[in-house]
């Protein structure tokens, strides 16, 4: 599975999961936005096998997506997952650091874990390079590539001009014979980074009435709770109630897809966006996007409130233009820019020809 289909699919509401395996990861990297290390939290596999076990060829997600922390740190879980995946017809791909690659031989039970996926991304940026180099991810990607497996890069970089991106890019480009498509992405202070990151000066805001995509995909957190956004403040908590879906533990696929779908304000969110909503709901409309769905969350009657608007003929029209036509591949990379940097979203292609022919 090439990352643009993966991508295309980002704004389908639940054709996607993220399972954030653990918080835990053997790196130090400054700009870490999960603030992970070695010592971090990591909650029991059960969760996370109930939930996929809960899958049916019939009501499961299209693709299942490993993040953490460090996902292999936990390779039989992965291992698991996989399989369980694939039993109901669903993808998995997972993102990694690449910390097995340091002892340049790749751990036996890691090798298994990474050869039943259906896409595998690795991280390559200033931060991993001192402690993973960028020419044993490189081998790597190209021995897996090889084999016929789909891989990515993902890059993270302080902007079109920041040096180190144009050098990375060009050896990668040369090194996988841009087969191997890159998603550029940009620091920003979350995380680690916010300790040592100056703020940014803020973006132009988004139109006020702008639909989120962020709660297109649950995320099933490193503790098992199941948050409707992708945001890290939304899923490290305090998370508000419109946002808390469940738990892995005791809710199913089919009860946690059917909350993302029906859920009246989950709808107004995809639909409307948070600003609007906060706007009507007399919160003001001058914090950002995420910040006016925090404040949402103190709306007593938000779910009252979203179902009477939903409903309506205006509501409704809204919402099945927001749905659109699903995105082609070439659309998805393109709208990536947004949350990128837009000088290098067409690297979001490398390879995707050659992967539709295999």
């Amino acid at each position: 599975m090439h990352a643009a289909e993966v991508l295309a699919l980002r704004t389908r509401p639940v054709a996607g999961v993220f399972f954030s395996l653990t918080r835990r990861c053997p790196l130090h990297c400054a700009h870490c936005s999960t603030r992970s290390g070695p010592e971090a939290e990591q909650h029991a596999v059960e969760p996370f096998l109930r939930l996929a076990r809960s899958f049916t060829p019939e009501c499961r997600p299209d693709v299942v997506s490993l993040t953490g922390g460090e996902p292999l740190l936990r390779p039989r879980l992965v291992r698991d997952l996989t399989r369980l995946c694939h039993e109901s017809g669903a993808a998995v791909e997972l993102l990694t650091g690449g910390f097995f690659l340091r002892g340049g031989k790749v751990p036996p039970r890691i090798a298994e874990a990474v050869a039943g996926l259906d896409h595998l991304a690795v991280s390559i940026d200033r931060f991993h390079e001192p402690e993973v180099p960028r020419t044993a991810v490189l081998d790597y990607l190209g021995m897996l590539l090889d084999a016929g497996m789909d891989v990515s890069v993902q890059l993270t970089g302080e902007g079109e001009d920041d040096p180190y991106l144009a050098e990375a890019i060009g050896d990668i480009r040369t090194a996988l014979h841009d087969q191997v498509p890159m998603f550029v992405g940009l620091l920003g202070p979350g995380g680690r980074a916010a300790d040592w990151l100056p703020p940014r000066p803020p973006p132009d805001s988004p139109p006020l009435a702008y639909g989120c995509d962020a709660v297109s995909w649950p995320v099933v957190g490193f503790d098992g709770r199941v948050v409707a956004c992708c945001n890290q403040s939304a899923v490290d908590g305090p998370t508000p109630p419109h946002l808390l879906l469940g738990h892995a533990a005791s809710d199913s696929w089919a009860v946690l897809r059917e909350r993302a779908l029906r859920r009246a304000s989950l709808r107004a969110i995809r639909t409307y966006g948070p600003r609007w909503l906060a706007e009507q709901r007399g919160h003001g409309c001058s914090a950002g996007v995420c910040d006016s769905c925090h404040a949402l969350g103190t709306v007593h009657d938000l779910e009252a409130r979203s179902a009477a608007l939903m409903a309506s003929p205006a509501g409704r029209l809204m919402e099945h233009v927001a749905s659109g036509v699903p995105a082609s591949a070439h659309a998805s990379v393109a709208s990536a820019a947004a949350v990128g940097i837009p000088a290098y979203a067409e690297l979001g292609l490398l390879g995707f020809e050659g992967a539709r022919a295999r």
